[in-house]
């Protein structure tokens, strides 16, 4: 299991680097469909809004809390 301070790190990554990624993909692809209705095209993007996060869930989880104690160099 990673340190504390390497989810910290790999959160701030993911959210800097790749969250913009995978919003220009997400709305490059959304472009080149012809544009739905709007409301299909608000589930299209709210789905996609959590989708991104699920594969990161253990990332994520914890980084708010303070660093346990075992985790802290001596």
């Amino acid at each position: 299991m990673p340190s504390h301070k390497t989810k910290k790190r790999l959160a701030l990554l993911i959210l800097v680097v790749g969250l913009p990624v995978y919003i220009v993909v997400a709305s490059s692809i959304m472009t080149w469909l012809d544009r739905p209705p709007i409301l299909v095209e608000l589930l299209i993007y709210a789905v996609l809004g959590v989708l991104w996060a699920l594969p990161f869930r253990w990332v994520f989880l914890g980084v708010g809390q303070p660093a346990p104690e075992d985790d802290e160099p001596r």
